[in-house]
């Protein structure tokens, strides 16, 4: 049974609690508490990844569906989430397992990295070309990550992580040698906006402008009316600055969450966005236009 594991990326603190350094949040935790993702927690005095191997969900996903448009197109992919999240955005789309976790009756799965690359071994006559670290955030399990990354990259097959970018640089550029590509949700392009996710823009733009010189990296933005779509044309001309060539896919946003009196984005909007974008970035693309999800 998995019992957690010693964290990574952390001090000691007075009163015996811990500071968490794995993204800017710097939580400081008390004895026999959580931070705030949920995902860490200090046990005597230590700090402790305690979702390690605890899996929420497991699919055999196309690998256009993270969304990769110019990764292995065609190729399927071995997708695992977990619980938690860094951040706090009242129109996620995942909230039942980013947010609501601690409240849900949902099933775990209980998986050891040899575990994962069991699985990933078997998908590859399926089509699969790896493990995609998705669904929730993924890089609050990153002592989970870390460690299934290096065997999967060990059997020959490739490590995806879809994220919000939000981590600390020194853990960021440990993870990246093991890393083939990333697809990173770049919220909005305010510090107004970001806030109300409880993160901040510079940190992902960093995370952005890092990771895209070690892996394969895309971009998504979910837009919501009223609230980021005006950042659009702003957003891609500095993703220009980074390599014109970076795809963007622009994604509808659907009622969720505290957002859940909200119409759907129109898919008008999606497609003026669009050509918007077009005008600094080779690859733009409007995903997601039918359904929530």
């Amino acid at each position: 049974m998995l019992d957690g594991r010693d964290a990574m990326f952390w001090r000691p603190a007075e009163n015996s609690a811990v500071q968490c350094e794995l993204c800017p949040r710097f939580c400081h935790i008390p004895g026999n508490a959580h931070g705030f993702c949920g995902a860490r927690e200090n046990t005597g005095g230590k700090l402790i990844a305690s979702n390690y191997g605890r899996i929420s969900s497991v699919a055999l996903d196309p690998i256009e569906k993270k969304p990769l448009y110019k990764f292995h197109p065609g190729g399927q992919i071995l997708s695992i989430g977990g619980f938690g999240c860094n951040l706090r955005c009242p129109f996620c789309q995942n909230y039942d397992i980013s947010i609501e976790y601690g409240n849900s009756n949902r099933a775990v799965n209980l998986l050891s990295p040899d575990n994962i690359v069991s699985l990933a071994q078997k998908t590859v006559v399926d089509g699969s070309i790896g493990v995609a670290y998705t669904y929730n955030e993924p890089l609050i399990g990153y002592e989970y990550i870390y460690d299934c990354a290096k065997l999967i990259r060990g059997a020959g097959l490739c490590n995806v992580i879809v994220t919000n970018g939000y981590i600390c640089k020194e853990p960021l550029e440990k993870l990246l040698p093991l890393i083939d590509a990333m697809n990173i949700d770049l919220k909005g392009f305010t510090d107004g906006f970001y806030k109300k996710t409880g993160g901040n823009l510079t940190t992902v733009m960093e995370t952005i402008a890092l990771s895209y010189k070690r892996c394969h990296l895309e971009v998504t933005t979910l837009v919501i009316p009223d609230e980021n779509e005006h950042d659009i044309e702003e957003l891609a001309k500095w993703l220009s600055s980074v390599d014109p060539d970076i795809p963007l896919h622009l994604s509808r946003f659907f009622p969720r969450y505290k957002y859940s009196g909200m119409a759907p984005t129109p898919r008008e909007t999606i497609l003026r966005l669009r050509e918007t974008a077009k005008k600094y970035l080779s690859n733009v693309y409007s995903g997601n236009m039918e359904t929530g999800g």
